[in-house]
């Protein structure tokens, strides 16, 4: 456990301080070393082994079995008791590298950041918001053909596969990614199909307005190298294709392929020069959340990036207990940016199930990205951002017309994607009043509360039954 203490003291230190309190250098201080070697099914593997894509996957967990076997009684029944609860309560099944297994403390697995990402425990858990829905962001009612979102004026969600390198358990698109759960009975099947991405493309091709490709998923490192490549050459062949943009959570969870599948970064760099060469872009997006999640070989991998011309941003998920705490927040910024990586957008958390401990109010994150704002370059700093339930988009987390912090509702437009229409975003229940939580519970009193708060938005009576009608 010592490696992992060197990273736990700097990540307490963060916790509960101002940054001007935290050392300067604080962010550009890696985990390296063998981390991986307190882990009882990892104590033999060598480092030439541990990171390779190859071992990263074949040891990858899937099961409360599988980890009680790899990790031994590090850290002890309740926890496992615990997990298996968890998982038969959760939207996505158990996938997680060994990269990641080897970052958790399980001196406190209970107080982790990653392992609260990843592993959900039902003591954690919270009731969902009555105003919950499985799609939550409408995707699936903007998707003209299977697999492809489009709903802003100029870009389209592609979505190749339906599988990741691990699952995060605030998956957006819990209906379609991912084994079935008991939670999620029968996913959306998006499997990679050639067939059915010509489909997509052909859409593509048909809507000259669309300039904006973004490949997700699903994750695109689960693309095999020849796909990505072929769908990277596809799409910078429609003309009116400007920009693409692959999606992967792959550098926080599994850095090693991009150091260790040559075939896979090779051909994400043929795509980056073609689209130089055809005076088009195509880009990475990444996902990091927790600074902890930043290491030394986070830093390798970035650098062969850099050295291949690969510009990468990150879209960052706000969560309670992950970065909710303002100084970690402001930690994570500076060490994406001091390993080449633009922080984007940090999303205020989705409404997904079993996952409401993860969320926090708009008024929590307004207060964090004040804190933000002012760490570093302007350029550097993330934009916090509302994805609008019902499918408005994305809007800037102060851009709200109306927001009641008692009953915890914000209303939005999306005046250049859905113009006139209502959209919502709802407090967890847990920051409201007593007396408020029990109005959630009634039907009616909801159906007063989000009418009150439309109104109050400037909506007539009308505009506020049919922006209801669609929570029904």
């Amino acid at each position: 456990m010592e490696v992992l203490s060197v990273q736990s003291e700097l990540l307490d230190q963060a916790q509960g301080e101002s940054f001007a309190a935290i050392p300067g250098g604080a962010h550009r201080d890696l985990l390296e070393g063998e981390y991986w070697r307190f882990i009882p099914g990892f104590r033999s593997v060598g480092e030439a082994e541990f990171h390779t894509h190859q071992f990263q996957q074949k040891a990858t967990v899937t099961s409360v079995a599988q980890l009680r076997e790899t990790l031994g009684n590090l850290p002890g029944e309740a926890f496992y008791e615990d997990l298996a609860a968890g998982v038969r309560n959760a939207p996505m099944a158990i996938r997680i590298s060994p990269h990641l297994l080897s970052l958790i403390d399980w001196s406190d697995p209970a107080r982790d950041p990653i392992r609260t990402q990843f592993l959900p425990l039902r003591s954690h858990q919270q009731p969902d918001h009555p105003m919950l829905r499985l799609d939550s962001l409408a995707e699936r009612k903007d998707s003209p053909v299977p697999g492809l979102t489009h709903r802003y004026p100029d870009k389209a969600l592609f979505l190749p596969v339906d599988t990741c390198p691990v699952y995060c358990r605030f998956c957006t698109r819990s209906y379609a990614v991912g084994a079935d759960t008991e939670v999620v009975g029968e996913k959306l099947k998006l499997h990679a199909s050639q067939t059915r991405w010509e489909e997509a493309f052909r859409y593509i091709e048909s809507m000259p307005g669309l300039e904006d490709i973004v490949v997700s998923g699903g994750d695109s490192y689960n693309l095999k190298a020849d796909h990505l490549e072929a769908i990277g050459r596809r799409l910078l062949e429609i003309p009116h294709v400007r920009r693409i943009r692959f999606a992967t959570k792959g550098l926080c969870v599994m850095p090693q392929k991009v150091l260790s599948d040559a075939r896979w970064t090779d051909a994400l760099t043929r795509v980056v020069e073609e689209a130089r060469r055809l005076h088009k872009t195509a880009v990475v997006h990444t996902h990091f959340n927790s600074p902890g999640e930043i290491v030394d070989v986070t830093r390798r991998a970035m650098n062969l990036l850099v050295e291949r011309g690969i510009t990468v941003r990150c879209q960052t998920v706000l969560q309670m207990g992950v970065n909710s705490d303002a100084s970690v927040m402001q930690l994570l910024v500076r060490r994406l940016g001091y390993v080449n990586i633009q922080p984007y957008y940090v999303y205020f958390h989705d409404m997904v199930p079993g996952v409401e401990d993860l969320r926090t109010s708009l008024a929590e994150g307004l207060e964090v990205e004040k804190r933000v704002r002012g760490t570093t370059a302007g350029f550097h700093t993330p934009a916090f951002v509302v994805d609008t339930m019902g499918g408005g988009g994305k809007r800037d987390a102060h851009s709200y017309e109306y927001y009641d912090r008692s009953s915890g509702v914000s209303v939005f437009t999306s005046p250049s994607v859905k113009p006139g229409e209502w959209f919502f975003y709802f407090d967890p229940l847990s920051t409201l009043e007593p007396e408020i939580r029990q109005r959630w519970e009634v039907e009616s009193e909801r159906r007063g509360m989000l009418a009150e708060a439309v109104g109050r938005a400037g909506g007539d009576a009308r505009s506020a039954r049919e922006s209801l009608a669609s929570w029904s």
